[in-house]
This record gives C-alpha cells, structure tokens and sequence, in this order.
C-alpha cells in the first residue's frame, strides 16, 4: 500500500477568500514502512502572506519572490500523489486549498480526490479520543513523538513528524525503520537470521546495591496497583 503523508502552509486560513499555498511537504511510506522518497516544494503565491500566518510558518513574502508558482510546479506534484492515500492532519483544510489550486490553474486535475484517497489522522484522533485535544503537538506528547525542533509549522517536518504519529494511532511504532532496512535486496531473506561475530568474552555488568534498592522499590509501587508483579515471579523461578 502506498501512502503519502502530506501538509501544506498558505497565505491565510480560507481559499475563498483567495489565499494560496505556499509550501508542500510529502513523505512517502509504502506497506507502512518510510521510502526516502520526499516531495518539498516552496511556492509563490502571486499574492501577500498574512502577518498571522508568517507568524505560524515563518514564510516571509520576500522569501517566496522567487519561487515557482503553482501552475509550474503542478504536474510534478500530481504526479508525486497519482494512485496514493493521502495521510493528513485536518485534511478539509489541506484539500480545500488544493483543489482550489487545481481548479484556478486549469490543471490535469480539478479535484484531488480525481487521483487520491485521503485519510484524515484528525477525524482519527478524535474517534480514539474523544473530547482530548489532538492537534499535532498534543498527539506528539500523547505517542512520545520528539518535536522538540519545531519552531514553526513546516510542510515537509509537520509530514515527517505526523508519518511517526500515525504510525503510533494504527497499530505501534514499528517503523520509523526505512523500507530497505528490513527488507533488503532479496524479500525472501528479510528474516533470515543472521551471524554476528564476537571476539572474546562479553562482559557482564551487574547491577549495583543502590541500582537494586531501586528496582525493587519500583516493584514495590507497581505491586500496589496489580495483584501481581511478572518479574518477581520470573526471579523466584
């Protein structure tokens, strides 16, 4: 299954209201597994940027003077997404804009779901929790994703950030793990097991007294909560 994980920054919040896109961000995932394979791509919008989203993405109107415009950079992106599930956060918004880009550029395309499928991990979050909060950064805190490095919203590390989140929502973190890690050349020797030489003996480190008080007043706490303790019953054996 192909899947690209994707977000956008505008000039502003509604596309009715003429705001454009200025940035795209795609990272691809194929059977759940990251690719490598990215799509970025900054975007003049032929119109100004509100102060209030510069303030959230950091894009300045100078900064996008001379970039392409949208209708230049279209048949690529489309052709990056053909065939794909679009993973995205809030999709409406993220669609909305898309569309209109595709329908005022006379693209190939006018509507996105023309070539896509579209998954939306906002309407997601709130089927697994409703009444929380799930926006991004409370889904990164929720699943231990790191987003310590997000200063401002960006299209391609928002994507990179929300692929991992997603990943967490639907079944566990197996990979953040690249496709050709564990598939390699050949995908009849993925799980083969392999040979790992060692020279010499290998050193083993016991815990100390005061690392063994703790463990054992850990227990103690989780033993309150439970009626029994797992690695208590593996030590008496």
């Amino acid at each position: 299954m192909r899947q690209i994980v994707l977000d956008t920054e505008t000039t502003g919040i509604d596309p009715k209201e003429g705001h454009r896109i200025i940035e795209i961000g795609c990272v691809e995932m194929i059977n759940r597994k990251l690719t490598g394979n990215t799509y970025h791509q900054y975007i003049n919008p032929m119109r100004e940027v509100e102060e209030e989203a510069i303030a959230v993405h950091g894009i300045t109107n100078e900064f996008l003077k001379d970039k392409p415009s949208f209708k230049e950079i279209a048949p690529a992106f489309i052709e990056f997404i053909k065939g794909a599930e679009l993973v995205i956060h809030n999709a409406p918004f993220d669609i909305g804009h898309m569309d209109n880009e595709f329908q005022i550029n006379r693209c190939s395309i006018s509507q996105t779901s023309e070539v896509c499928t579209v998954l939306d991990t906002l309407a997601l979050a709130r089927q697994q929790r409703p009444g929380q909060k799930n926006n991004l950064d409370a889904l990164c805190k929720v699943y231990g994703v790191d987003n310590a490095h997000r200063t401002y919203h960006g299209a391609l590390l928002d994507s990179e950030i929300l692929a991992e989140v997603y990943l967490w929502m639907t079944g566990g973190q197996t990979a953040m793990s690249w496709a050709h890690e564990s598939e390699g050349s050949d995908p009849q020797k993925k799980n083969a097991p392999r040979k790992v030489n060692v020279s010499g003996s290998l050193k083993v480190v016991k815990a100390s007294a005061d690392e063994l008080s703790n463990h054992e007043a850990y227990l103690d706490k989780i033993e309150k909560k439970s009626s029994t303790v797992v690695w208590r019953d593996v030590s008496a054996d």
